[in-house]
Order: structure tokens, then sequence, then C-alpha cells
């Protein structure tokens, strides 16, 4: 079995998926491993590859893969989200496994920072620390009863939108700062000791939301799932986070929420179109807070999630597989 593993700049120490650091493994070393450059599309001579783990590869590079690499039988992504591999069309039989849990805890802290960043109001602080200028204002607006609960967590409703296993760091972390925390899953009841709910809620949810948190992967039922229509149960003074995928909103009706007042603030680890382009109105829209899609930094511990992955190939195929995708 010839199994192919991204050339990355960092070290996921895939040599330590073999016993003597060369290329063979497996009993009777029958299986090979060979590096690939990730952004560059797989060489001709190792299309007959039966196994292809990628990361932040380019979506035409895994595209090419899926027309080129007819002897695949399984694609594990590195990624939380499976959509690239998902939407390059690699054929049915061919079985796919996202990178779920390899970024659960640095997304969460992510998140927490961002949603911090925007109740703290840190962008007017440091537009004013560009401007040499003492930001007052936020301290007339936290001592200010009418504005004061929206400077803190401590008693914020929170709505966490996709319910998973990130979820499942990030709800504690804000639960320990006094905030409390509904999830919205497509199945209702209680996850990690938190309430969760179905979007059918959301008409009921959304009003009495203080900050919405969106962890949605990008699928055809969740394009655009913030749209105009959800952002309008928020009310004026609620905050948006986006750590999922740019693809689940609708950013035009975002902006326009945002410039209308409608919107206290939001902040973005993803867009619809990275790198974002410079003439996006994303840039300038008043409350809003940019970061470059970093929140889930490298795969944490992927060497050794391969690893079980492998053996569970070996030992179970795609049954014992964990997260695979349904396509």
């Amino acid at each position: 079995m010839k199994i192919l593993v991204p050339d990355v700049p960092f070290d996921l120490a895939f040599t330590a998926l073999l016993p003597d650091g060369g290329a063979s493994f497996g009993p009777g070393g029958t299986d090979i491993v060979v590096a690939y450059a990730m952004k560059e599309p797989v060489p001709e001579e190792h299309v007959d590859a039966d196994v292809l783990v990628t990361w932040s590869s380019p979506p035409r590079v895994v595209a090419d893969a899926a027309r080129r690499l007819t002897r695949l039988r399984w694609v594990q992504t590195l990624a939380a989200g499976p959509d690239v591999a998902v939407a390059a069309n690699f054929a049915p039989d061919v079985v796919i496994a996202s990178g779920r849990s390899l970024h659960d805890d640095t997304v969460a802290e992510h998140t927490l920072g961002l949603v911090l960043a925007l109740v703290r109001r840190l962008d007017v602080s440091f537009a004013a620390q560009r401007e040499h200028r003492w930001a007052k204002e936020i301290t007339f607006a936290q001592e200010d009863p009418a504005t004061a609960a929206s400077y803190t967590l401590d008693g914020a409703r929170v709505t966490i939108w996709g319910f998973g296993s990130i979820a499942a760091v990030l709800a504690p972390l804000l639960s320990a700062l006094g905030a409390q925390v509904t999830g919205v899953a497509g199945t209702a009841g209680e996850r990690h000791g938190f309430s969760v709910v179905t979007a059918d809620d959301l008409p009921t949810l959304l009003p009495r939301t203080d900050v919405l948190i969106s962890l949605l992967p990008a699928t055809p039922q969740t394009r655009h799932a913030l749209d105009a229509a959800t952002l309008a149960f928020l009310p004026p003074h609620a905050r948006f986070v986006n750590v999922g995928r740019g693809a689940t909103v609708d950013e035009a009706a975002l902006v326009d929420a945002l410039r209308g007042g409608r919107l206290a603030g939001a902040a973005l680890d993803v867009m619809q179109t990275e790198p974002l382009p410079a003439d996006s109105p994303l840039w300038d829209a008043p409350g809003m807070i940019l970061t470059p899609h970093v929140a889930g930094g490298r795969p944490r511990g992927a060497a050794r999630f391969l690893a079980e992955q492998l053996t569970a190939w070996r030992t179970g195929g795609r049954e014992a597989l964990r997260n695979v995708v349904v396509r």
C-alpha cells in the first residue's frame, strides 16, 4: 500500500510512522510512505497511491489528485472541515475522513480571544493607540448602566451554532467566565453538560443572544446560513464570531447589518474568498475584527492520529476509521 503524506513546513513526524525511519511500513515492508509537495500536483510516479493525506493543499491540487489518482481507496484530510476534499469529486468508493479533533484546542482558544476582543472593544483601543489617543469612551460605556452589560461575558447569553468537538472545548471556557451557553446542532438534547437546540429554534433563541458563534462546516445546506433574515433575529447589541467556514455567511448582509447599526460587531477568521481581496468591504466594516484563517494553526497530534487511523484501516477497513465523511 502506497501512502502519500504532505511535505509540510512544520514537523508532523510522519517518519515516526515507520519503525526504522525509512520508507517501508507494516508486516514485510509491504507499505510505502512517500512525501509530496502539498502545494503542487502529485508527481506522475505516485499516481498509483492507495492513500492520500492532505493538509492545506489548494483546491486545484486536491481536484487534480481526484482526477489522476485512480487507485485511491482513502483520502485523509488533516483539516477539521473536509469541504475541499469533498468538493474535489473523488470517486464514490473512495473513503474521505476528516481531521476532526486535531484543531479543537487551538480553534477554541482563538474563538475565545475573538469573543473577548469584541466584548472588551479591543479594536477601539488598538485604533486609538495608532492615533495616540486615550480612548476614554470605553470607560464611560462600561460605567453606563445602559451599556455596561455589553462589556463583559459574565451573564452574557452565548449561542454556539455547530456544537461539535470544538464547541465541547469552547463552551466550558465561556461558562467559566460567567456566560450562559446554548448550542445549536442537528439534534436537540444535552451535550457535554450544555443545552442544545436545533436550527428550528433560532427565531426564538437569537433575539435573546448577546454573542453568536458559528462553527458551522461548509456544506450545501449551510451555505449563507447566516443571511439577512437570520441576522434580523439578533438584537442590535449582539456580536457575531465566525471560525467555521466563510461560505456559511452572507458577507454582504453582514456588512449591511454592521453599517446599519443592527449588529454591534463581528469577528471573522474565515471568509468566502481567501486571501480576502483588498477591495472587500469587510476590511472597513464598522465594529469588524479580521484574522487570516489562523484559528486552527497546525493539526496537533497529527502523526499519532494518522498512525491510529492506519492501524484501524488495516484491521477493520473503512468501518473502523474515525471521522468518515458521509457524502
